[in-house]
């Protein structure tokens, strides 16, 4: 039991004397070094268990101290040695227990440099008392020791019994290396090793002493490792010599039945008497101002708020009476319960948690690989670290699972209070470094020579020049990217060389807090540009990482329509921002301008805009060109489901409506990519009561039902599940239209803008026609109820490529304003790469 405690204990210290080394400690100890690695939610409820662990230890030492004394004073110590005038029972042990607490605590409260005169003179007298059993055991000869005798069944007294000390006997010492055991003397249970072994940690748990008065030391870095070796392997020392000796020199009946057994062979028993008080003193002592220091660092980390606010009371030197006077309140309360060994096993629990945690923090720092981690201590490694981890677990649930579980328990809800309340951002956070470790192993492996169709998924960049305006659009493509990458860009205009310094950096914390409000998985890239087009270039090619950048732009539409502004309506963003707490921002709507004016100056052409999607499809990437996605309900923008039992429809247009004659009735490349996106908002929560529809148009020789039947042989393939509809196209449009040119549609023709106006409004007529009309009842159609049947929420068209000549430009945006006019929100979408699969 001794030496698993002390490969624990060492382990543990290992870790510590790293983290030590490797800064300046502050107050707190253990705490301290957990808080400032972990981060504070792991760091402040392991830090609150830790410090309950104190209060009960030091509980534990004085309900000790009693037993002691009462063995010998008490008015039922019926030992050979006993004086029995002390009177004993329930409240006469607890009001002992208070008044050494009252010694004990008005030592603490006067301060460390009372404690730490109390402390040596503690340690003399031990190391005297040490001395003198050391020498008892080779001085003293062969005796036999009367033991306390037991009640018989009838009340009667059973004979008298003896324990014998043989001096060193070889069989005496065989005789002890069996376990034997027997019941606890406090709970009538019967005792086993993990008992057995609770009680005995609570004897070793001292190595954090001198690491809690971290604040109190002149140079931490170099006292808590130096200090605490040299405690660990003198303890160790003295225990393994004590044990050894009792073992060779008493039989097993002494020492289970006569816990003071070292005054009856001791030359002079008071000297042993005052070494087990000392040691008990000490102990207690130790514990009450270490949890008082892990408390005040706790109050002053103002990690929990008013419940601590007195521990933060200090005097003008410094001490934390406040602390001292709440732990000592807490001791108190401990002292009612009573059972010591009872008390033993939650108390080595909580402080295996502590080790555990200060095991995982050098674990963590290790496995960052920071490069500021450079502890000056170096006898440990991430094997040692792990190794202390899993022990401390493993012994937590061998003593008692209950204790372990609740323990940890604990743990998870305290820390799931520290992270709803919030707590400081500027200690830095392992798990920061880890996550950056692990994520760039990872993105080295992720090999863009090995993706498969099968496999793939919209990776998202969405151009936003003021986001007061394009919240929705910002939600939008959050639901579009299905687990994919997701870039917000955002160009500034300016030259860095007629600039004093980069414009872009300050803008980032705005742009995150954007992120955070909104609720979205996005990564924030900004950049700086003389023009919006270039700067839309330059994030195309740059953002992302490796296998991870994005294939898709997002743009919102270029038309005439009012800026709005959605900071104000939206609650996310109209809600006040708490920010006292460490780590708070301005308000958004400070950090963003208001929305351009009706009129205003634009920083971006159409020109520009145009040129700017014809750019993506030059780099192989898709585009969306997003119109009117204000005007969707914040039902189907929310991260739940959609909130309503009203029916909507996904309107799905694959086909080209500015090719008039000539097109295919079937769905090519492009077709795929829209049927795509629509599927993948369909498997967004708030988007799941939304029926899908896929509306052909009939090509000019072709018979009706062949294409829809194709189509449908495809969507089987595909898993998507939709209604198709055919339409005739062309029944709106004038008669005699020109047939296209050899690009085959309106964009690129060279006829006259009033006939390519003519089919766009023809198209826009269609488009419309088809929203208003419900599905009938046909299968897929809505069963009964709803008079005005199920609406459009959404529409998806085919967005044509733009023209080759740049100065067809403005006709093209024209065209497209007019095709997508007054179709409430709706996506222009073309998509250049395969996206769909049939095979498993």
């Amino acid at each position: 039991m001794l030496l698993v405690a002390y490969f624990i204990l060492a382990l543990t210290v290992l870790s510590v004397c790293a983290i030590a080394t490797n800064g300046a400690v502050q107050g707190g100890g253990a705490y301290f070094m957990i808080s400032r690695t972990l981060g504070p939610e792991v760091g402040g409820s392991i830090g609150l268990m830790f410090y309950l662990a104190n209060v009960c230890g030091c509980a534990v030492s004085l309900l000790g101290l009693v037993e002691s004394v009462l063995d010998v004073f008490g008015a039922d110590a019926t030992g050979p040695s006993g004086l029995q005038v002390l009177p004993q029972g329930y409240g006469w042990n607890l009001l002992y227990g208070s008044l050494l607490l009252g010694l004990v605590g008005g030592v603490c409260t006067l301060g460390a440099d009372l404690y730490a005169r109390a402390s040596f003179l503690t340690f003399l007298l031990v190391s005297g008392s040490l001395t003198s059993v050391l020498i008892s055991f080779v001085a003293v000869g062969p005796r036999n020791i009367p033991l306390t005798p037991r009640p018989g069944r009838n009340g009667s007294s059973l004979p008298p019994r003896f324990g014998h000390f043989t001096g060193f006997n070889s069989s005496t010492l065989k005789d002890n290396l069996g376990a034997g055991y027997a019941e606890d003397y406090t709970t009538g249970a019967m005792m086993n090793f993990a008992s057995v072994f609770a009680v005995l940690f609570n004897g070793c748990t001292g190595i954090m002493a001198g690491a809690n008065m971290s604040g109190e030391l002149k140079d931490p870095s170099r006292a808590i490792p130096l200090g605490t070796i040299v405690a660990v392997a003198y303890t160790l020392f003295v225990y393994v010599l004590l044990f050894f000796l009792s073992s060779c020199t008493c039989d097993r009946t002494l020492l289970q039945e006569d816990y003071g057994f070292f005054r009856a062979i001791s030359l002079w028993p008071p000297l042993v008497l005052i070494g087990i008080y000392a040691t008990a003193l000490s102990a207690s002592m130790s514990s009450l101002i270490g949890a008082s220091r892990i408390l005040h660092a706790l109050a002053r980390d103002d990690l929990f708020g008013v419940i601590l606010a007195p521990a933060k009371v200090v005097s003008q030197g410094g001490n934390p009476w406040g602390a001292v006077l709440y732990s000592w309140g807490l001791v108190q309360l401990v002292l009612l319960a009573g059972k010591l060994n009872t008390i033993a096993a939650v108390v080595t629990v909580f402080y295996l948690v502590a080790y555990a945690a200060v095991d995982l923090s050098c674990l963590s720092l290790e496995w960052a690989s920071a490069p500021n981690f450079r502890p000056t201590f170096s006898l440990f490694s991430w094997h040692t670290c792990l190794l202390g981890v899993a022990s401390c677990l493993l012994m937590m649930f061998l003593i008692s699972p209950g204790a372990a579980g609740g323990s940890l328990l604990l743990m998870g809800l305290l820390a799931a209070l520290l992270t709803a309340r919030g707590g400081p951002s500027s200690w830095g956070y392992v798990s920061q470094a880890l996550l950056f470790h692990q994520v760039r192993k990872y993105l080295l492996r992720l090999d863009v020579r090995k993706d498969h169709v099968k496999f793939w998924r919209p990776q998202l960049l969405l151009l936003v020049g003021n986001p007061r305006g394009a919240l929705p659009l910002l939600r939008l493509a959050n639901q579009l990217k299905k687990g994919g990458l997701y870039v917000l860009g955002h160009v500034t205009l300016g030259d860095l060389d007629s600039l004093p310094s980069d414009p872009v950096q300050p803008q980032y914390g705005a742009w995150l807090s954007l992120v955070d409000r909104a609720q979205v998985k996005a990564f924030v890239d900004l950049t700086l540009s003389p023009s919006v087009r270039q700067g839309a270039q330059h994030l195309l090619r740059i953002s992302g990482l490796g296998g991870m950048k994005p294939n898709t732009l997002v743009l919102g539409f270029y038309d005439d329509a009012p800026p709005q502004d959605h900071f104000l309506t939206d609650p996310a963003f109209s809600e006040p921002v708490d920010n006292t707490r460490e780590g708070g921002s301005p308000a958004l709507s400070t950090l963003f301008p208001p929305p351009r004016a009706p009129g205003s100056p634009r920083a971006l052409s159409p020109q520009d805009y145009v040129a700017t999607v014809a750019d993506a499809l030059k780099m192989n990437k898709n585009v969306v060109l997003a119109r009117a996605s204000g005007a969707l309900p914040p039902e189907r923008l929310s991260r739940g489901s959609g909130g309503t039992s009203q029916l909507h429809h996904v309107d799905v247009w694959p086909l080209n409506l500015l090719r008039p004659r000539g097109g295919p009735g079937y769905v090519d490349v492009c077709g795929l990519f829209l049927l795509q996106m629509a599927t993948i908002l369909g498997m967004v929560p708030a988007w799941h009561s939304a029926r899908l529809r896929i509306f052909l148009c009939l090509g000019p020789r072709e018979a009706p039902g062949a294409a829809e039947g194709r189509l449908r042989v495809l969507l089987s393939q595909l898993r998507i599940r939709a209604e198709v509809q055919e339409v005739v196209w062309g029944e709106g449009a004038e008669a005699g239209e020109p047939e296209a040119e050899e690009e085959g549609d309106f964009v690129n023709s060279r006829q006259g803008d009033a006939e390519a106006e003519a089919l766009a409004r023809s198209a826009n007529a269609l488009v419309r026609a088809q929203q208003g009309r419900g599905t009938g009842g046909g299968p897929g159609g809505p069963e009964g109820g709803d008079a005005e049947g199920p609406t459009t929420a959404l529409t998806f068209l085919y967005l044509p490529r733009p023209p080759a000549d740049p100065a067809r430009y403005p006709r093209y945006l024209a065209l497209l304003e007019t095709l997508s006019r007054d179709l409430g929100p709706t996506l222009l979408v073309h998509g250049v790469t395969p996206v769909t699969c049939t095979d498993l």
